[in-house]
């Protein structure tokens, strides 16, 4: 483990940027350099620059090479927006925390005094392809050949046995992990860039009607998982010495992160000694974005965003963001801590099961979220008074973690 992380100096947030998650971009006719050139266009708008002030770029994404068979896109914003000709860029991949990586990254070159202004982008197209040959691509996120082999929906299985090992511990209602899907789904509807926004729920949508919520596998149903998703999201990250320069403020900062990284295999972290947290290298992350930020723990943190591409990924970060004691997330979702009106809201954008999951996209779109908060102009998402927000970002089955604080510019 590492040591105690040194606070962390802030990156300013310029300006950030995110698609309509609920587009089909081959049914309109477009592919990702479409997306591309939306993304590159609509953060730079948001931040205020023009090309010629990026000095970097740096790309998530996870799967192009399986949904679109294009593998090189750290040259793709140069190849629709000819003002970024030159400037260096480069692309990430950690599975569903590529984007987060990005960020990472671009944060680093501007701690290191590389670069003043550097644009991040997140992207992902994934409906290519019939759902389940979608859902398939997914496994190369996994330990290929070591436990992918018969297995019909990796995902959902993966997420099934930390269920089960949280079972095993502490006991687990599955009518918990149903409500945290119909507190997402519904906190979408008022987000207009979520993918579900326009879905009829009802009371069935969260129930066991094997019509209405099917199984998806083990414990898990439908309305308990994430959906194939085409999206992107971009953020433009600043110097305080490029704020000096040019007497601007930014919109919010990073004042903290933290990353941790664990090997490939599920069994190999339910195999290790049982300690309280059921994954302490998840917890390890949470902590490091603290003391980077300075503050003492959630106490201090308005909302979070965090990864739920399955219901039981949320109910594990509920207790990992110490929200409960570990093995009591069930609490915090049984007195509705977590809603939007609740003491400690998680996804009021409705989250990856409600807002979709452009995997590449998806640590980049938390964080545009995250500004959105703590400048007050999330809409009908909005939590009142909302001034520091958390990220919690996983790749695989938790294999990479990161975890961003974000802050307004008044905090």
């Amino acid at each position: 483990m590492a040591g105690q992380p040194n606070r962390s100096p802030g990156l300013g947030i310029l300006g950030t940027w995110r698609s309509d998650f609920a587009r089909n971009l081959r049914k309109e006719g477009h592919d990702v350099a479409d997306l591309m050139r939306e993304a590159v266009h609509g953060t730079l708008a948001a931040a205020g620059v023009g090309p010629h002030e990026i000095e970097s770029i740096h790309i998530g994404n996870a799967f192009g090479g399986q949904y679109i068979g294009q593998t090189h896109l750290g040259a793709m914003p140069a190849s629709v927006e000819p003002g970024l000709w030159g400037v260096p860029a480069m692309r990430h991949e950690a599975a569903c925390a590529s984007s987060s990586m990005a960020i990472l990254a671009a944060g680093a070159e501007i701690e290191a005094g590389r670069y003043d202004c550097v644009l991040v982008v997140g992207i992902e197209q994934e409906r290519t392809m019939p759902g389940a040959d979608a859902a398939k691509v997914q496994e190369a996120a996994a330990w290929v050949g070591h436990e992918t082999d018969d297995v019909e929906f990796i995902w959902p299985e993966t997420f099934d046995r930390i269920a089960e090992e949280y079972d095993a511990r502490y006991g687990l209602d599955d009518r918990h992990l149903r409500e945290i899907g119909r507190i997402n789904l519904e906190n979408a509807q008022d987000n207009p860039n979520a993918q579900t926004r326009n879905w009829n729920l009802s009371a069935d949508s969260f129930g066991t009607d094997d019509h209405v919520n099917p199984v998806v596998a083990g414990r898990l149903r439908r309305n308990d998982t994430c959906q194939i998703t085409d999206g992107a999201a971009g953020v433009v990250l600043v110097s305080d010495r490029w704020l000096r320069e040019r007497g601007r403020q930014p919109k919010a900062s990073i004042a903290g992160w933290g990353h941790s990284t664990v090997g490939l295999s599920l069994d190999a972290k339910l195999s290790r000694p049982v300690e309280s947290y059921v994954m302490p290298h998840v917890r390890q992350a949470i902590t490091a974005a603290w003391a980077r930020a300075g503050i003492a723990g959630i106490d201090e943190i308005d909302l979070a965003e965090i990864h739920d591409c399955m219901t039981p990924s949320e109910y594990l970060a509920i207790d990992h963001l110490g929200i409960t004691a570990p093995g009591e997330s069930w609490k915090a979702v049984e007195d509705q801590t977590i809603t939007r009106g609740g003491t400690r809201p998680v996804n009021p954008s409705g989250g990856l099961i409600g807002g979709g999951h452009p995997v590449g996209a998806t640590g980049a779109r938390m964080v545009a979220d995250a500004v959105a908060q703590v400048t007050g102009q999330a809409g009908g998402c909005q939590v009142d008074g909302a001034q520091r927000a958390q990220t919690l970002n996983i790749g695989g089955s938790t294999a990479s973690t990161v975890s961003f604080v974000i802050e307004g510019a008044s905090s």
